[in-house]
């Protein structure tokens, strides 16, 4: 049985990962929505529909992962389908973030996935960021796009309609969401001026070779 003491942080991390994203702009009153799987790993934890950054942790819904059963006094993100299908395809990872943030969904409205036009392409663990075709919000369709694009890459663009991240924790699919959005912004500029030209796939499979190997070390 899990401790209910997990569980209450993983919620408290979760309010705030919402709050700093409406503060930063990236979501505004209650666009986007995120998760967090629960401290038992069979369910998930939820922002509730219509609701922004004054949620508070006993706001969020839980589900479990197959979808039958539901807890809360508020009716659970419309577009909790796909989190639920893209943590049954990613049991690896933790927390799902989605935003309306405005460079990504920029790209997204060209319907254009972001290419290995720069090597932090690859902290989203793949070569590019795809592009998920557009499917109406809150649909099996949907669900079932973002979860084939997230099961080879920790984000995803939705044509028409924003940006999906995922990581191991919530810490992680934030970073991951805030590197690609600046990405995004990045490419935005570049096509002002001309298609950049790519990074090969050789050249990308050495940043994803030092990414494995890169992080905080003591010096000997």
């Amino acid at each position: 049985m899990s401790d209910p003491r997990d569980d209450a942080a993983r919620r408290a991390a979760l309010v705030a990962v919402v709050r700093r994203l409406d503060a930063r702009g990236l979501n505004r009153g209650s666009t986007g929505n995120a998760s967090v799987r629960d401290a038992s790993g069979q369910g998930m934890w939820i922002t509730p529909t219509g609701m922004g950054a004054e949620v508070e942790p006993d706001d969020l819904a839980w589900l479990s992962l197959d979808g039958a059963t539901a807890r809360g006094r508020w009716q659970p993100s419309s577009e909790a389908p796909f989190h639920l299908a893209a943590y049954r395809a990613r049991p690896d990872r933790g927390a799902l973030l989605h935003t309306h943030s405005p460079h990504a969904t920029a790209l997204a409205c060209l319907q254009r996935e972001l290419p290995p036009f720069h090597y932090m392409v690859a902290v989203a663990g793949a070569d590019r960021v795809p592009l998920v075709p557009y499917h109406l919000f809150g649909t099996e369709a949907l669900s079932q796009g973002v979860a084939a694009a997230l099961a080879g890459s920790d984000a995803a663009l939705l044509a028409h309609h924003g940006l999906v991240a995922i990581g191991a924790t919530i810490g992680r699919a934030e970073h991951v969401l805030d590197e690609i959005e600046a990405l995004c912004g990045i490419y935005l500029q570049a096509l002002a001026v001309a298609e950049p030209p790519l990074l090969t796939p050789a050249q990308m499979a050495e940043v994803h070779a030092r990414f494995r190997g890169y992080g905080r070390a003591q010096r000997a």
